[in-house]
């Protein structure tokens, strides 16, 4: 359900068949919006909403983290 290409949104992850980003869809949701009132502000489904949120997850997922010690910060 999340497409990217790179002549929409400017490769922006977005929800296919739509100009609507993921990046949207979480800002709403973080902004306080419920479901009921991004799917009739942006005309998608709960589905859509869901996998937007599970896109973001995965990017998450998959991010790594490396501890630098106090010698490497100072340098």
């Amino acid at each position: 359900m999340i497409t990217i290409n790179e002549n929409i949104r400017h490769g922006k992850p977005i929800i296919s068949g739509t100009r609507i980003s993921v990046d949207e869809i979480l800002g709403a949701l973080a902004g306080g919006m419920t479901y009921e009132e991004i799917e009739k502000e942006y005309g998608v489904k709960k589905k859509e909403i869901i996998e937007s949120i599970n896109y973001a997850i995965s990017l998450i997922r998959g991010e790594e983290v490396f501890l630098l010690n106090k010698d490497e910060i100072s340098s």
